[in-house]
């Protein structure tokens, strides 16, 4: 059965709603969300020489992003925050004056950028049709947009192992390395972080209907 998509996002409960005045609201948020991602992508710890990929609360502004803004402003900021990246800005978690642009992004943590795109535009949706308003709902849906990231990143990864990052010497195939580079030393930390967005949202929306009291 389809669902029909008519709930509100956090982001269209405040300010201007129509004309001229909700598209500067818009860019705004655009503005505000590719700060917030930069500044989370920023926030990290190190797992080398476990994995190539480090830690960070850039899944957590991702997801957050996606499901407080809804499906099209969210996946706007993340575009945004991803052409910036291409541009050499440096805005991702391990980007530098000497790894930036595509070439950074064409690296390790390639695959983990375009399941950031896809992981926002899931929870959008799942917002749109009111799942933030349910600590239970936004866990389940901040679990599948986990899955979304996941999925990309680790093929991606997975491709560049087995084309000449592959340590014979220190793992029994492409799969098992794949696994210990990408997955396995994420997953208490993405439990602990989607367990703070999956509270996150419907504490804010409380907030909300008391201020509309």
């Amino acid at each position: 059965m389809a669902v029909v998509m008519k709930d509100s996002v956090l982001a269209e409960t405040f300010g201007p709603t129509e004309g001229a005045m909700l598209r500067v609201k818009q860019a705004l948020l655009v503005m505000v969300g590719i700060v917030f991602l930069a500044v989370a992508a920023k926030i990290k710890v190190s797992i080398m020489p476990v994995s190539p990929v480090a830690i960070s609360l850039g899944t957590f502004a991702v997801l957050t992003i996606g499901a407080a803004y809804g499906p099209r402003l969210g996946l706007a900021t993340i575009m945004g925050w991803l052409v910036l990246g291409a541009l050499g800005m440096d805005v991702f978690q391990s980007s530098s004056a000497q790894a930036n642009g595509l070439t950074y992004m064409m690296g390790t943590t390639g695959g983990y950028l375009v399941g950031y795109a896809l992981a926002a535009l899931a929870l959008g949706w799942a917002a749109r049709a009111g799942w933030d308003r349910s600590v239970g709902r936004m866990a389940l849906a901040m679990l599948a947009g986990n899955v979304i990231l996941y999925v990309p990143g680790m093929l991606w990864l997975g491709y560049l192992i087995a084309g000449g990052m592959y340590d014979a010497g220190g793992f029994d195939s492409v799969a098992a390395q794949t696994l210990a580079w990408g997955l396995t030393p994420f997953l208490i930390g993405d439990a602990l972080k989607l367990a703070l967005a999956a509270m996150l949202l419907p504490a804010l929306w409380k907030l909300v209907g008391k201020a509309r009291a």
